[in-house]
């Protein structure tokens, strides 16, 4: 048997709304992956952690607070330090078109702002998966 894919959705910082990140977690398991979903308001570490235990191959960040140039860079570089460079990024929230090449060079491969569908996340993810 295949094994499913594994996806890790955080929400890194202060950030107390997680409506976003609780329906692309949704979308992503009726889509038949593993979901796992840290919840609110954890640290880049903690993120990082939890992507590493659970062997995941995706990690997904939402953020609204506006602190995504600092935060979604620092989960990218603790992912790297711990062995979980082959782990493929993506973003989503209130990120200013200005901020995403900025992101991109942080190591991720794609930022989905708000009013993005969920199938758009479905289908990078099945994408990525293809170019593996």
């Amino acid at each position: 048997m295949e094994r499913r894919v594994r996806v890790l959705i955080g929400k890194p910082g202060l950030d107390g709304h997680d409506r976003g990140a609780k329906y692309i977690a949704r979308a992503l398991r009726d889509a038949g992956m593993e979901v796992i979903y840290t919840g609110i308001r954890q640290t880049p570490e903690a993120i990082a952690n939890a992507a590493i235990q659970e062997d995941v191959d995706f990690v997904g960040l939402s953020l609204l607070s506006g602190a995504h140039d600092h935060l979604f860079p620092e989960v990218a570089r603790l992912l790297r330090e711990k062995g979980g460079g082959d782990i493929i990024l993506f973003g989503g929230g209130v990120i200013p078109e200005e901020d995403i090449p900025g992101l991109e060079e942080a190591g991720f491969r794609a930022i989905f702002t708000p009013g993005t569908a969920a199938t758009d996340v479905v289908d990078f993810i099945q994408r990525e998966l293809g170019n593996r």
